[in-house]
């Protein structure tokens, strides 16, 4: 008997490849997003397996609700896939506070809200996968992307602990940590850059904002083969802790892993 999924972010870019994929997989998935309506445009009606509710993810009582109600409708929720998030993509001085706030308020706390309306149901039966879909950039910072970075190693950070106290009742957690991939991620329905001028970084940021128009839509990563290979780790009796998809992602990670363990070990000449 198929699984019953309840994935965010499910209308548009990788949310709505992980939908697709476990729909052909035979499993059963309450699709979710701020809109439903862009939901069933996306799949052109609704499938018989597939059940569209409305959520934003930082309406902690809207989360409890959309997980209430799939428990009393289909019975259980074997997968949670939490992937609804955004980037501020830009130089850490150029963004207000209210939104690196807001990057927050949806990357880690929606993300927690979600969670924190699911996790009781999966303790209860001892069961459960929490898929959670971090970045790269939960893993690796870089210039430009700060403020994006800080809300996904916080994300890291949480879950990982999170996943250590949910093991022992039985529920599995993965962490997915993607390259660049081929979605509208970086494009302006995903993507915000900062507000505030400083003519300190105007050239750096000129030849950022270059990078990312010309990265976006040719990003290396498959959205698609992505998805395929969550919906196979998920059918599986154990699940790695986390998951670096993509050449440029291990490449990246890689290093980072090189530099700490330099870092370590000259740390150890100062006692």
């Amino acid at each position: 008997m198929g699984k019953i999924w309840l994935v965010t972010g499910a209308s548009r870019g990788l949310g709505l490849e992980i939908t697709r994929a476990a729909l052909d997989a035979g499993e059963t998935v309450v699709a979710t997003a701020r809109s439903a309506d862009a939901v069933r445009d996306a799949f052109e009606g609704e499938h018989d397996r597939l059940h569209v509710l409305a959520l934003d993810i930082t309406d902690a009582e809207a989360a409890n609700s959309v997980a209430a109600e799939t428990i009393e409708r289909l019975g259980a929720i074997d997968v949670l896939v939490n992937n609804a998030g955004y980037a501020e993509l830009g130089f850490f001085e150029t963004f207000t506070d209210a939104a690196v706030r807001r990057q927050f308020e949806v990357n880690l706390f929606g993300t927690m809200n979600v969670a924190r309306a699911v996790a009781p149901h999966m303790r209860e039966r001892r069961s459960g996968l929490i898929v959670t879909i971090s970045s790269v950039s939960g893993l690796v910072s870089n210039g430009g992307g700060s403020v994006y970075s800080a809300s996904k190693f916080a994300v890291e950070g949480w879950m990982e602990g999170f996943a250590q106290e949910l093991a022992p009742l039985g529920v599995r957690s993965l962490l997915v940590e993607p390259g660049m991939l081929r979605t509208d991620f970086m494009d302006g329905r995903s993507a915000s850059f900062g507000s505030i001028d400083i003519p300190d970084y105007a050239e750096a940021i000129a030849q950022y904002r270059a990078f990312v128009d010309e990265a976006s839509g040719n990003q290396p990563g498959d959205p698609k083969l992505l998805a395929a290979r969550i919906v196979e780790l998920a059918s599986q009796d154990e699940v790695p802790s986390r998951f670096v998809f993509g050449a440029d992602a291990r490449k990246w990670t890689g290093a980072k892993v090189d530099q700490l363990r330099q870092e370590i070990a000259r740390s150890a000449d100062y006692g």
